[in-house]
């Protein structure tokens, strides 16, 4: 019988089945499409399902076979830590800058090659050479494991400590890398909320507190000796329920990365803003009435170059007479195109001109829209949803989190005249 399914085993199957599944659906999308953010997501889904089909197998009775399934479960790399962290890291950035190539940053994916690699060279001198060549019986595990499977194991204590290092290094860099991205998404997206990947960073740390939980496991086993096999179960469940996440996540986050023009740490994002850029010269009536209306923030435009004061002007005329604002997408780089200028500069305009990053400029209209119908009784029949619709927010919850930080107080706190 190839499976001796017991009560932990079969609740271990649903956690690998899925995860197989989905490693080998975003393959064949990423062969596709030439996607290398599913290649990346689907391997880090693949290193979860391993370890825990380990586990399945093993509770299904494969170690206690003593026959070719035995001998399987000692040259698989079921457990490849030193590939967790770098896959982690190369994942991030392939979502964070649709210009991601893997190319160049493939040395961070050595280690994992080479943890593979003992396996693959201890399978060829056990299996090939000394039991295939030399017809010679594996000496160890009733017959079923030879010695450069037991050399493996002396040295697996070692490669899951670095492992462990190099997850946390990996992700350190991350969660480093995360804070400066969400500052490129304020300064260049009017509505960043999908892509923030919050759910990833959750996951992460939720990858990282398994870390804590492991090295806690080997200091208590250090001190009062091994844990059972059933004691340590719970750790390879937990790992299930972070399969299920990446799945869920991850498709979503390949998704919004993909339909977004990110470019967070290329040479365009961080072009510097000291360059020369073409102005379009606002009329002198457009001019004037741009002085006339509130400026967006209280600072004093005559401290910015005369290029990009004049750049302040046909911006906050722009945003007076065409309402990008009212368009959810809007990026830094549609209403720079509009302006005929340099994302840069329309930057550094809103920044120093406006005292504002990009994301909360436009958000400043939308919010001062949102008061008006808010306080206009032709409105009052509109829903919260409605009015935020209507301000060009794109949802609630974006609407409720903005509206309170620019106004200080909740949507639904404000008072609505009646119809």
């Amino acid at each position: 019988m190839l499976f001796t399914f017991g009560a932990r085993s079969s609740l271990l199957l649903p956690f690998v089945m899925p995860g197989a599944v989905a490693a080998l659906w975003l393959l064949g999308r990423a062969w596709r499409r030439s996607t290398v953010a599913d290649a990346l997501l689907a391997l880090l889904i693949a290193l979860p399902t391993l370890s825990v089909a380990q586990w399945m197998l093993g509770y299904a009775g494969w170690y206690d076979s003593h026959d070719a399934h035995s001998t399987l479960m000692f040259y698989v790399p079921w457990q490849l830590g030193l590939a967790l962290g770098p896959a982690w890291y190369l994942y991030f950035r392939s979502l964070i800058n649709q210009e991601f190539r893997l190319r160049p940053l493939a040395r961070h994916l050595v280690p994992g090659a080479l943890q593979t690699g003992l396996f693959a060279a201890a399978a060829a001198y056990d299996l090939l050479w000394r039991r295939g060549v030399l017809d010679r019986v594996l000496p160890y595990h009733f017959g079923t494991k030879g010695a450069a499977a037991e050399w493996l194991d002396k040295l697996s204590p070692g490669l899951e400590v670095l492992g462990y290092v190099l997850l946390l290094g990996y992700g350190l860099r991350m969660l480093a890398d995360y804070r400066q991205y969400r500052r490129y998404l304020d300064d260049n997206f009017s509505d960043p909320e999908r892509l923030r990947f919050a759910g990833l960073r959750q996951l992460l740390l939720l990858q990282l507190l398994g870390l804590g939980l492991n090295l806690s496991y080997s200091v208590l086993e250090m001190g009062f000796g091994p844990f059972s096999y059933d004691q340590a179960w719970n750790a390879f469940a937990l790992r299930g329920v972070l399969i299920y996440g990446l799945i869920v996540v991850g498709v979503q986050a390949n998704y919004a990365a993909a339909t977004s023009p990110l470019r967070f740490g290329t040479a365009a994002a961080s072009e510097p803003e000291t360059q020369s850029v073409e102005v379009t010269e606002a009329p002198a009536q457009e001019v004037q009435k741009a002085e006339n209306r509130a400026a967006p923030a209280s600072v004093v435009p005559s401290s910015l170059p005369p290029e990009l004061l004049s750049l302040r002007e046909a911006l906050l005329t722009l945003m007076q007479e065409q309402r990008p604002w009212l368009e959810p997408e809007l990026t830094l780089a549609e209403l720079a195109q509009r302006l005929r200028t340099h994302p840069a500069a329309l930057s550094r305009t809103i920044n120093a001109g406006c005292g504002q990053n990009f994301n909360d400029f436009v958000n400043s209209y939308r919010v001062a829209e949102a008061r008006r119908k808010l306080a206009d009784p032709r409105f009052s029949h509109y829903s919260l949803v409605g009015v935020a619709l209507e301000s060009g927010f794109n949802s609630k919850s974006t609407f409720n989190r903005v509206f309170k930080k620019l106004d200080g107080r909740a949507p639904s706190e404000v008072e609505r005249p009646k119809s």
